[in-house]
């Protein structure tokens, strides 16, 4: 009987996921914040609390992080990131400092501590790669000259996060230095390993993968990514990073091969994951931090549009290309929800759940309104304030001639 229940209120949810996601598609928008709202219905103090299914949500969720971070790992090769780090790195610390210090300013002044401060750091920071790569295929922009700058940007905010991961795992946890430093240390010498063998061995690693049978090499990429990720969350070193750094580690045909077959599973679990978040966020909750939730919002979203309006000027992209860069970078989703999820497991402070999510409902909607319609509004605000300048300043006087002028 209990059996019975979990695959009712399972198959529920996916069914319910599935109309939210063609709803969503239907009105060009990201279904992430639908995805949310559903998690707040079926939760504690929600509409239609779930009881028997929490827990297989649960493990379903934790698939999806780790989905999530391999198929980001997949767009990318070991190569690219190199480059990016030596020829981006400028771009990648503007966008750290512009966009983690308010995070960390709001969680210090609402008194939440140091360790919430970090948290809510990078939440703010990082913007949402799978929401930004979909609103640039939608706009047709994926050609356009300042997209090498914005995924650049995004590639240093992945890269990062094999560091900072670790970090927040490791403080959550409440560890003490020595601990903090040798897991910290073992998620560096890791991530340097994995980043050394795919430049070094990469072709060899794909071939050893590779498979001319489609269910063979989803087998193998799925087996070794979820082994991986649990070698790494058993050393203290988030399994989303291990996921990440597997993806990079594939290249060529065998990466775009299981990109292909990975991509229904990721949507799949990463909906549960977005679910499961939701679930452990009381409705309730929400209305009492959705002020300064908007307000970081606001706050944000001017410093992401200043960090890809600079980085696409340092690149000579045109003004309307800048405006386009800053605007696109907008929307958070994904790993802001993850590194929120961590804090929320822990129970370093109650507020800093549901701030994350209105912060990434109010992002994740907000964001393809600003990739689109940032460039028209500065250029309609920049020709009437030149419009206003000519109006205000006379025009200068034309020289007259010895002919015109008036006899003495």
């Amino acid at each position: 009987m209990h059996s019975a229940v979990i695959l009712i209120e399972f198959g529920a949810i996916i069914l319910g996921l599935g109309l939210l996601g063609r709803f969503a598609g239907r009105l060009q928008l990201s279904p992430i914040p639908l995805y949310l709202l559903a998690g707040l219905a079926f939760g504690k103090g929600g509409l239609l609390p779930l009881a028997a299914s929490e827990e297989f949500v649960a493990i379903g969720a934790e698939i999806g992080v780790v989905l999530l971070l391999l198929m980001l790992g997949l767009e990318y090769t070991a190569s690219d990131l190199v480059s990016n780090l030596t020829t981006q790195y400028k771009a990648g610390l503007v966008d750290a400092v512009l966009n983690a210090l308010p995070g960390a300013a709001l969680a210090l002044l609402m008194g939440w501590g140091p360790v919430a401060a970090v948290v809510l750091a990078g939440v703010t920071w990082v913007s949402s790669s799978g929401v930004i790569a979909k609103v640039m295929a939608d706009l047709g922009r994926l050609g356009n000259r300042e997209t090498p700058v914005i995924l650049s940007i995004l590639v240093l905010e992945d890269l990062a996060m094999a560091v900072y991961l670790p970090i927040i795992t490791t403080l959550l946890a409440g560890a003490g230095l020595a601990a903090g430093s040798v897991t910290l240390a073992v998620a560096l010498g890791v991530a340097g390993l994995v980043l050394f063998l795919a430049v070094r061995y990469g072709r060899v690693i794909s071939r050893f993968v590779s498979s001319d049978d489609p269910e063979k090499l989803l087998l193998v990429v799925l087996g070794l990514t979820l082994l991986v990720a649990g070698i790494a969350q058993q050393l203290q070193v988030s399994a989303a990073v291990g996921a990440f750094l597997v993806g990079i580690a594939l290249s060529g045909e065998v990466a775009e091969g299981a990109h292909n077959l990975l991509s229904p599973l990721r949507d799949l679990f990463a909906a549960m994951f977005f679910v499961f978040f939701g679930l452990h966020t009381d409705p309730a909750s929400i209305p009492p931090v959705l002020l300064p939730a908007a307000g970081l919002a606001i706050v944000t979203a001017g410093t992401k549009i200043g960090t890809g309006y600079w980085a696409a000027r340092r690149a000579g992209i045109s003004v309307r290309g800048r405006w386009r860069a800053g605007g696109t970078l907008v929307a958070r989703g994904e790993f802001s929800i993850v590194i929120a999820g961590l804090a929320v497991t822990s129970g370093v402070e109650p507020r800093l759940g549901p701030l994350a999510t209105a912060y990434v409902l109010i992002l994740v909607v907000v964001g393809p309104l600003t990739a689109r319609w940032t460039e028209p509004a500065a250029r309609l605000v920049g020709e009437r304030f030149t419009a206003r300048r000519k109006a205000v300043v006379p025009a200068p006087r034309e020289p007259v001639e010895a002919a015109d002028r008036e006899p003495l």
